[in-house]
């Protein structure tokens, strides 16, 4: 069934339970600890004046999602390929969104949208601060038919339904099994992992403080019964137990937001579908990624497995609610047979290797002395002055070779190969990725040489993107500047678009 979005219209009516939910929770977090306080140090009388409070704000937040409902409509200008949308209570504003512009059509389910049996639309374009539009509730078959709709370029003569794009035969099919995903949470996203967890606890403690304040806790008995509570556990039981918790949270992490992860080639674009308990589906166009990244570390390698990204025009901020990472897109648990097909799916061939640069050994100098010599010996004067500090000297010898050992790596995969297709960037010290771009994507080169390496013939490059920079340190400056002359030759020459 073909729907109709040339007439204004509205989202489902359902649209005011979510919009009151969103607001309800929102209004919690913010005043949370000032609910626990106000039922906790007041009296019966208190508590209930406290919730006639809370039930006027829960119907203040009900009759605001309704007037938004009622004030937000959108529809589809064919003529002018325009996508508009009207909202706002007070302050009426219309988006109008030009449909080659966008870059990726999302369509979510969240658990309380999956309840009453709506989805969530958002459409994503280059250039702004998270999603352009946000439809909070629309019926299945709307949502996929104002995706082909949105995603039909201007030299398309036909529209194609959500009926065409069921009964479409895929060119590529790519799903990754729930064992797959298993290694991948053992095997990567360390570094995410560890911050999300470092993260969290700082949140705990911020708000134990706030609880003890609140309740008048003693902090001197929490901190007695926290040192005897690992007392009774050395401290390799203690270090075990938090990794196996660490690569639980990793895997449960990996699971959460990969599950079911499947990518389908249809005829213009790429459907990415993933999510346990929020299904999310992405629909984007293969030429409008900027940059397109793989990376494997050792235990990947062993297991022959590797992590993609996709990487499109970058949004100056990040997306609202930590929903999505700017506009990047992780494909993770390919094997490099499945690596190979989604790069024809993307760049319609396999990148090779060209010519490779390698950068200069002068590399390892301001890592090293910056990162190394400098710290290291501030540590040393400290420790000879401070007996206290003296006994942890062996950590600083620790440091300094373990420190240049991850240099050194860095150095030797720092690599740039380029062929007259693509330009491959390889880097890293652990996860070994490659960034491969096409020429046709630079958007400005940068070359800039230090005054004393001028007589050894060595510079920088920074290749600018959409998406982000590509750069190359210490190489051979005079073919340096050669590549980039024939970079620009290639630019203005060709007539391909970088979006």
């Amino acid at each position: 069934m073909n729907r109709d979005f040339s007439r204004p219209q509205r989202e489902s009516a359902f649209g005011i339970i979510v919009m009151a939910v969103h607001t309800i929770i929102k209004l919690t977090k913010a005043l949370f600890f000032f609910l626990i306080y106000a039922f906790v140090k007041m009296g019966g009388s208190y508590s209930r004046y406290t919730l006639i409070g809370i039930g006027i704000l829960l119907l203040a937040c009900l009759i605001y999602a309704y007037f938004s409902y009622l004030n937000f409509t959108f529809f589809l200008d064919k003529e002018k390929q325009e996508f508009v949308v009207n909202k706002g209570i007070f302050n009426r504003d219309q988006i109008i969104i030009q449909l080659d512009k966008i870059q990726q059509v999302n369509i979510n389910q969240s658990i309380l949208q999956k309840i009453i049996g709506v989805y969530g639309l958002k459409i994503d374009t280059a250039g702004s601060k998270g999603e352009e539009v946000s439809i909070k509730a629309i019926d299945e078959v709307s949502a996929y038919n104002l995706k082909d709709h949105l995603l039909s370029s201007r030299t398309q003569t036909t529209e194609r339904t959500l009926a065409d794009t069921v009964l479409d035969q895929p060119d590529g099919v790519l799903k990754i099994s729930s064992w797959t995903l298993f290694k991948v949470g053992l095997t990567s996203n360390y570094g995410k992992s560890i911050a999300l967890i470092t993260a969290f606890i700082l949140y705990l403690i911020q708000e134990a403080r706030h609880i003890m304040e609140v309740f008048h806790i003693d902090k001197d008995i929490v901190k007695s019964t926290f040192l005897s509570f690992a007392t009774i556990f050395s401290l390799a039981i203690i270090v075990a137990v938090l990794l196996i918790a660490f690569l639980i949270f990793n895997v449960a992490r990996t699971f959460y937001k990969y599950f079911q992860l499947e990518i389908i080639q249809y005829k213009q674009s790429l459907l990415l579908s993933s999510g346990l308990i929020a299904k999310k589906n992405t629909l984007i166009n293969p030429k409008k990624v900027q940059i397109t990244e793989y990376s494997q570390n050792y235990f990947q390698r062993k297991l022959n497995m590797l992590n993609m990204t996709l990487k499109q025009a970058h949004f100056g901020g990040n997306k609202k609610d930590g929903e999505m990472q700017g506009n990047t897109l992780e494909i993770v648990g390919c094997n490099s047979t499945e690596r190979d097909e989604l790069l024809k799916m993307i760049l319609e061939k396999i990148p090779l290797k060209g010519k490779t640069f390698v950068p200069d050994w002068r590399f390892l100098n301001l890592p090293v002395f910056f990162k190394l010599i400098l710290p290291v010996a501030i540590f040393l004067v400290l420790a000879f002055r401070i007996p206290e500090i003296k006994p942890f000297i062996g950590f600083a010898i620790v440091y300094l070779t373990i420190g240049f050992l991850m240099i050194f790596i860095s150095y030797r995969k720092h690599r740039l190969s380029v062929n007259q297709e693509f330009v491959i960037k390889t880097s890293g010290i652990w996860d070994i990725s490659n960034e491969i771009i096409v020429p046709s994507k630079i958007q400005a080169i940068t070359t800039s040489q230090y005054p004393w390496h001028k007589s050894i013939d060595v510079g920088r490059l920074c290749l600018h993107t959409a998406a982000g920079e590509i750069r190359f340190k210490y190489g051979n400056y005079s073919g340096v500047k050669q590549l980039v002359n024939y970079w620009l030759y290639q630019v203005e020459d060709g007539n391909e678009n970088w979006m």
